[in-house]
């Protein structure tokens, strides 16, 4: 499906040593001309909603937000209070990415004393979490991440901005399926839809290998929807074939592919 929507660009952040570090990183994420910076949850060992503010304290221009905070880690109510908080105080900058875990995300929550239940019922309790941000007068705009139909039926009624969460292998007509199945869910609701890289280029990434079970060349031999090519014309060239066929605007990739994003969303930004 053909959206008109321009390109968005964002960098998900997931490596904080410490303060001085991270506020570097968003100036120059700022710098390079990209949109959005997001932290991860957690960020290491860091809760992302201590280093979402001081992100948003050292540029002026871009987008801080949460790729994606775990709706388990947290109590309804005190995050519909940060979340507005931090909208707020950005001047409308922070974008709420919220997701249910993923499955070996309940470690974690048991050491916050929080339950992690089923799948089906995670999907329910983000639902009850969204109400509850309903609440507020004004929300910071909400992004979904998800790929079953029970997160995309949630995420078509709800969210703002969804990104599919596949996996690293997954296959154009794969893809086909997925969104498909999310616009049989949002009918004419209008809803920013994204999609988060694995890799750019076709270099071996021996840490992305241990983390997926497969690396970055396999990806591209497999013709991989999470992988676009270093150089910018052939990835501007993608970019826009899947916007034209998902209706895709806004992509994202880790930080360690800021550099060669960046060089791509400047090919990109004198067609819309």
């Amino acid at each position: 499906m053909t959206t008109t929507k321009p390109f968005r660009f964002g960098i998900v952040a997931g490596f904080a040593p410490d303060l001085g570090s991270w506020t570097a990183q968003a100036r120059r994420i700022e710098e390079l001309g990209l949109d959005t910076m997001f932290a991860t949850d957690p960020v290491g060992g860091l809760d992302p909603l201590t280093l979402v503010p001081a992100a948003a304290a050292v540029t002026s221009t871009l987008t801080v937000g949460t790729f994606v905070l775990a709706d388990p880690f947290r109590d309804a109510r005190n995050l519909a209070w940060q979340a507005d908080s931090l909208h707020q105080a950005t001047g409308g900058r922070f974008l709420l990415g919220l997701g249910v875990g993923h499955p070996g995300a309940g470690k974690h929550a048991a050491t916050l004393g929080r339950e992690f239940l089923s799948p089906g019922e995670r999907v329910a309790r983000l639902a009850d979490t969204i109400e509850v941000l309903s609440e507020r007068p004004e929300r910071p705009r909400l992004l979904l991440a998800g790929s079953g139909p029970k997160m995309l039926a949630l995420a078509a009624r709800t969210a703002d901005v969804v990104t599919f969460s596949w996996g690293p292998r997954t296959t154009e007509d794969q893809a086909d399926s997925i969104v498909d199945t999310f616009r049989s869910f949002a009918g004419s609701r209008d809803v920013e839809l994204a999609v988060n890289l694995t890799a750019i280029g076709d270099k071996s990434s021996p840490q992305l290998a241990r983390y997926t079970g497969v690396d970055v060349p396999q990806l591209v031999e497999e013709k991989a929807v999470t992988v676009v090519p270093e150089n910018p014309a052939a990835a501007g060239e993608m970019l826009l074939r899947w916007r034209e066929r998902w209706g895709i605007s806004c992509v994202t990739v880790n930080s360690g592919y800021a550099e060669p994003f960046a060089a791509i969303a400047r090919a990109l930004s004198a067609q819309g």
